[in-house]
């Protein structure tokens, strides 16, 4: 059963990366506060029902994803995507202004701009530390499968990254 207090101390532990997670996933910071929130509210609601018969982290992970993807099919993110195609922004930034970024945010757009089962698979490994068989057994997903997404999701960012000129490189 969670308690209140049990359930700071999982907020307290769990809210960064499952922000982190879930921006990975809708590409909107905003949103994925509100997931990540709406996961919280859910754990809560739940703890009658809940049995911990698994690890909290990927109970709170394969949560977080499955709002996600729920939120990725809903009518206001659509709605904001058709926003967005019928008026673009024109802020597009040039290779000097990525070559300025820091390197971890360059990395982490180009990791947006994966395929989604390609970035999951991504996240989930590199990101939060999980191993193949978890990450299988969090999407149901054979773990050839994941091995195989884990390749091809750093061969396109390695693609997307070539022309880059890191300045860790360049001045170190």
């Amino acid at each position: 059963m969670v308690t209140i207090h049990d359930l700071k101390e999982i907020m307290n532990d769990y809210t960064e990366p499952l922000i982190r997670l879930a921006y990975y996933y809708v590409k909107d910071p905003q949103a994925a506060e509100d997931i990540v929130q709406e996961v919280f509210i859910k754990l809560y609601h739940a703890q009658n029902t809940y049995v911990e018969c698994g690890e909290l982290k990927a109970f709170l992970y394969k949560m977080t994803a499955n709002k996600c993807k729920d939120y990725l099919k809903s009518w206001s993110y659509r709605k904001v995507q058709l926003q967005n195609n019928i008026f673009p922004s024109n802020s597009k930034l040039d290779v000097d202004e990525l070559i300025r970024k820091d390197e971890q945010t360059i990395i982490g757009e180009a990791i947006l701009e994966l395929p989604l089962k390609h970035r999951e698979a991504l996240i989930y490994y590199y990101f939060n530390d999980m191993t193949i068989r978890d990450i299988a057994s969090l999407l149901s997903t054979p773990e050839s499968t994941i091995k195989t997404r884990l390749r091809r999701g750093k061969e396109l960012l390695k693609s997307k990254l070539k022309n880059i000129e890191w300045e860790v490189l360049l001045n170190g």
